[in-house]
């Protein structure tokens, strides 16, 4: 059993920043994910995680996850389900990372839900952005392809951060690192592909009938 409880204080901050940033992406499988480790004695979870290992919360964080896993590969769905939980991500993400540090001082926990917190946001606009961009194409397989890559990342990213927590922020680093140099690029091609189907129809409506 990996004993989250015993770990030095840059061991649990790598689990905040990590539980923060998957929050943003997948936020119900890292409840059940997280709850159904400590449940089946995988991780030794904190004072402040202990409730998601209770068999009910992990029925309504199974249930959830199960709905946002269908949910996700819908396109248009997808994207309103983003709008939605924009306001649940963002704060569930901070709660969850200050909840590592439950034990501790209330300082520690009020930075640790502004780093989860501020995580939890930039993970959710880039998968938002980004998933907005490809609903844009008529073809329903990048969208299917992009939600699933999601869900394998999540999953091994929480498996990381049970086993090795540095690991799992490193990861987490290059993915913040990866997703600035995706933002720009991705945003300036749907500026492109807005003007080139607004000039079209424009286009169509000057055309002489």
């Amino acid at each position: 059993m990996d004993a989250w409880n015993h770990l030095d204080t840059w061991q649990l901050v790598a689990i905040a920043a990590t539980l923060g940033f998957a929050s943003g992406l997948r936020l119900y499988a890292v409840l059940f994910i997280v709850g159904m480790a400590g449940y089946a004695g995988f991780v030794d979870l904190p004072a402040g995680l202990a409730p998601l290992a209770h068999p009910l919360v992990l029925v309504a964080s199974g249930f959830m996850c199960f709905v946002e896993f269908f949910a996700d590969k819908i396109p248009g769905v997808d994207s309103l389900w983003d709008i939605v939980h924009t306001l649940i991500r963002i704060p569930a993400g901070a709660a969850l990372a200050a909840s590592v540090f439950g034990d501790s001082s209330s300082a520690a926990m009020l930075a640790a839900a502004i780093l989860g917190g501020t995580l939890a946001a930039g993970s959710h606009f880039t998968k938002a952005g980004t998933r907005a961009l490809i609903n844009t194409s008529p073809e329903p397989f990048s969208n299917w392809a992009a939600s699933l890559g999601e869900d394998l990342g999540v999953g091994a990213l929480l498996w990381l951060a049970i086993v090795h927590p540095l690991a799992a922020a490193i990861v987490v680093v290059l993915a913040i690192a990866f997703a600035l140099w995706l933002v720009p690029k991705a945003w300036r091609t749907g500026k492109r592909f807005a003007g080139r189907v607004s000039g079209a129809f424009s286009s169509k409506r000057a055309a002489p009938r």
